[in-house]
């Protein structure tokens, strides 16, 4: 598996317990006695396919995605029958209309600054050959619904391989936000966040459905912060472009996103494909986690904000040729990262070396309210609360919590372990509690879990990726699984 053997959550309902396997195998258990009702192998494990997403039920069937980009699988979002296990529908993110489920003549997408029909086999033209086949895209994040419109959003992610060389054409529909109608799959819309993608700057970050205006306008809005550094707004029933910016000022690879077209501008200093095969690409900001990766962010109503857990580094990328063998990996470069370097509010260089930060951003306008320095990435999700309090995780184990409006730091407690989980609050017998899951992992903390973190600050280590830039971590926390609970004062 890439990037560690996680989990990101169960699923409920129907009286069951939806688990998805790593093994690609869905499960259903009863929920009150735990007893296996049905599973079903989801994908081929011996293709490199695993699957690391948290499903969702929606209406009579559970969805799920299958993970495994890095291995040269081609991505989808499959339904199940919640009762039986049996396939409902499966759509591809990439492939003949009849595969993705795309209608050439009513699925939509964003062109020439209105939605536009996407045309006949719009994904098959964008590659060469025969390479969509293995072509990434995969669906490993997490899936929104809206029952008024009866649609279910999620992204794709990267597509295969890494080196850019090897797959010419925009790679349709890699790196996209998609809109299925829930009970066939059918696409309503479809739009791309990074063509041709250079970088490794999945697609698959969650998706929050929030009604608010936009430019004096109300609209239901989807609300996306890719990897790649942008903030997006579209509008989720007709797949509308209404913002699209920058959540951390160190992103460098392109300047803006063209509102009219919805393709971001390439500098060409930073494009891995144009600098060539076998040429390290220095300084391309963000780093292949994104200025954020799958930790999810938060929303309050009370002041219009979402609040985002991000990185802040940036890397030297090197593409190189690769063939293509069943179930190996597929990847085609190597990279290292580093602090980014930069002062997030100002954009000028401080001297400071903080590899994250904590961020307020308005959707609406694409502008920065505040935004909070970290030493290491915030790899935890966030919850916003009606108490005008945001909590948040670090790597090195904080659970923080900072005042909605200004960021102001309020409190904060360290946990045995650094924090990836996803704070939750809830209410039991009157009282209110907050409660968040340690125990380090993921891309971040692969370094500590495989072993190779020995606490000696060597940002410079080269061919371990994350591992280089977080060699410290190991000086801040140490492994463990501890769920912390706090009780809030009445």
């Amino acid at each position: 598996m890439c990037c560690d053997t996680v989990n990101r959550g169960l699923a409920y309902g129907d009286g069951k317990i939806f688990l998805q396997q790593s093994d690609t195998v869905l499960t259903a258990l009863d929920a009150k006695t735990g007893k296996r009702v049905w599973s079903v192998q989801n994908g081929d494990p011996k293709l490199g396919m695993t699957n690391t997403s948290s499903p969702i039920v929606v209406k009579d069937n559970v969805l799920t995605g299958i993970s495994g980009g890095e291995f040269g699988v081609r991505g989808f979002l499959a339904a199940y029958n919640t009762r039986t296990g049996k396939l409902a529908w499966k759509g591809y993110s990439m492939g003949p209309d009849s595969d993705t489920l795309i209608n050439s003549s009513s699925t939509t997408t964003w062109e020439n600054g209105k939605v536009t029909p996407v045309g006949a086999d719009s994904s098959i033209k964008t590659w060469k050959g025969d390479q969509w086949k293995i072509g990434g895209g995969t669906t490993w994040g997490w899936y929104s619904y809206d029952p008024k419109l009866n649609l279910v959003y999620y992204g794709s992610g990267n597509p295969s391989t890494w080196n850019p060389v090897q797959r010419p054409g925009d790679n349709k529909w890699s790196m996209s936000l998609w809109a299925r109608d829930a009970d066939t799959g059918a696409v309503k819309w479809v739009y791309q966040m990074t063509p041709h993608d250079e970088w490794d700057f999945d697609g698959i970050n969650e998706t929050v459905l929030v009604d608010q205006e936009v430019k004096g306008k109300m609209h239901k809005t989807i609300v996306h912060f890719d990897r790649n550094g942008f903030g997006y707004t579209l509008d989720r029933e007709t797949g509308e472009l209404l913002v699209a910016e920058k959540f951390d000022k160190s992103v460098n690879w392109a300047t803006h996103v063209d509102m009219n077209t919805g393709r971001p501008q390439v500098v060409s200093k930073y494009s891995t494909e144009q600098n060539g095969e076998d040429t390290n690409t220095e300084g391309v900001c963000p780093a292949a986690l994104g200025s954020k990766n799958q930790q999810p962010v938060s929303y309050s109503p009370q002041t219009g904000l979402f609040y985002v857990s991000g990185n802040h580094l940036c890397m030297n990328y090197e593409p190189f040729a690769v063939d293509y063998k069943a179930g190996q990996p597929y990847v085609g470069a190597t990279l290292t990262m580093m602090p980014a370097g930069a002062d997030v509010m100002t954009g000028q260089p401080d001297g400071t070396s903080n590899l994250g930060q904590f961020t307020a951003y308005d959707a609406k306008t694409g502008k920065i309210a505040w935004s909070n320095k970290e030493q290491f990435s915030v790899w935890s999700g966030s919850v916003a609360t009606a108490g005008g309090v945001v909590f948040y995780g670090t790597l090195e184990g904080y659970l923080k919590a900072v005042d909605a409006k200004s960021g102001k730091e309020l409190y904060k407690f360290k946990t045995p372990s650094g924090i990836i989980g996803n704070v939750n609050t809830w209410k039991y017998n009157g009282k209110q509690y907050v409660g968040v899951l340690s125990g380090i992992g993921g891309w971040a903390g692969i370094g500590i879990a495989a072993g190779l973190d020995t606490g000696k600050d060597d940002s410079n280590s080269e061919g371990l990726g994350a591992v280089g830039a977080y060699r410290s971590l190991n000086s801040y926390t140490k492994l463990g699984g501890t769920f912390t609970v706090f009780a809030l004062p009445n």
